[in-house]
């Protein structure tokens, strides 16, 4: 399985947009400083994700998100939660 995930930091409240295969070894490699784009935020906890099949179709949400922007994207899901 495959995941597209949205982090929020904790320390700035900036998000950030990935795909991964594992997601809960993905949140440790963000908290462990391991991605540059991540390292200035640690700590991150994981706000939303969504399941794929494949790669492919994690990567595409991934774009779309990405394209919306995250708090766009989560404002929206509460929404239509909500309504």
């Amino acid at each position: 399985m495959f995941f597209c995930y949205i982090v929020v930091s904790k320390s700035t409240g900036r998000y950030y947009i990935g795909s991964t295969h594992d997601l809960a070894n993905r949140l440790r490699e963000h908290n462990g400083g391991e991605g540059k784009h991540t390292r200035g935020g640690i700590p991150w906890e994981i706000v939303w994700s969504e399941e794929f099949v494949s790669r492919s179709g994690a990567m595409d949400r991934e774009k779309q998100v990405k394209g919306r922007g995250a708090g766009r994207f989560l404002e929206d899901l509460e929404r239509m939660q909500a309504g």
